[in-house]
Parts: C-alpha cells; sequence; structure tokens
C-alpha cells in the first residue's frame, strides 16, 4: 500500500492564529498547527502537503491543481478550514466538488455556536464530514477521519 498524500489549506486570516481574538480561536499560531498535523502525519504515515492564503482563487487554484496531468501534484483527499470563505463561496464550494476527492471541513470554533451568518455552511454538501469546535484539535481530528476514510474498504 502505497502512503496517502494529503492537501492540507487553510483559508482567509487564518495566518493570524494566535493574535487574532485568541478569546475565540485561541493562542496556538498556525505554524503550531502545522507542526501538528506533520507530527500526526508520521504517525499516521501519510504525507502532507500544506499551504494557506488569504485569496480565494489562489485557494481554488491549488484545488484545481489536483486534476492535473502533473503526478506530483496528486493528492488523495484535501483538509480544509475555509474560514469565512465557508459561509459565502459558492465557487470554493464548486472547486472542492470538482475535484472528487474526499475532503474534510474544519473550524477551530463552534461556527453553529456563533453568529447567526456562520451556521450555514457552503462547502459541507460537498465535504465526506465537517469538524468543528475543539480548536487546533479540530485539524488533528479531521487528519484522522480523513486518513480513516480513505483507508477504509
Amino acid at each position: 500500500m502505497s502512503a496517502l498524500s494529503i492537501l492540507v489549506l487553510h483559508g482567509p486570516n487564518l495566518a493570524l492564529l494566535g493574535k487574532r481574538e485568541p478569546e475565540v480561536y485561541g493562542r496556538t499560531t498556525l505554524a503550531e498547527v502545522n507542526q501538528l498535523l506533520e507530527i500526526l502525519a508520521k504517525e499516521l504515515a501519510v504525507s502532507l502537503t500544506i499551504r494557506s492564503s488569504n485569496h480565494e482563487g489562489e485557494l481554488i487554484d491549488w484545488l484545481h491543481e489536483l486534476l492535473g496531468d502533473d503526478p506530483s501534484l496528486h493528492r488523495d483527499g484535501v483538509l480544509i478550514n475555509p474560514g469565512g470563505l465557508t459561509h459565502t463561496s459558492v465557487v470554493l464550494r464548486d472547486a472542492i466538488a470538482s475535484i472528487a476527492r474526499p475532503t474534510v471541513e474544519v473550524h477551530l470554533t463552534n461556527t453553529a455556536a456563533r453568529e447567526p451568518f456562520r451556521h450555514h455552511s457552503l462547502v459541507a454538501p460537498v465535504c465526506v464530514g465537517s469538524i468543528a469546535g475543539f480548536g487546533s484539535s479540530s485539524y488533528a481530528l479531521g487528519l484522522r477521519a480523513l486518513v480513516g476514510y480513505l483507508r477504509a474498504p
């Protein structure tokens, strides 16, 4: 069995983790989240490509790369925190649907317990699952769930 390869995408404002509203998003930085993911990836025997952008189009371009002819860009699944694009981006939703790769949506906070505009995710219907509300552990839970999904018979 070849090792699974996962694309991890962090959306807008996530580069500010640890600084932006720490009472809401916690004090863990994005670098620390990535480090935790890399450690877990080794434990799970998967490889990660981790990318972060504040730009919707760049996130979409990275998803589209999965459909290209370059085998070095092949990934088996996607772990994504779309940030605020979760609630607003039809084009990000369509890009996730178009790549035909299992995708897990993660959020640090429980979006259902926040402002009403955060209660609906446009991307959730095209993901195999969503994990929210566990702080930086949401990423670890999401990675474990995605790998389990990909390895299931």
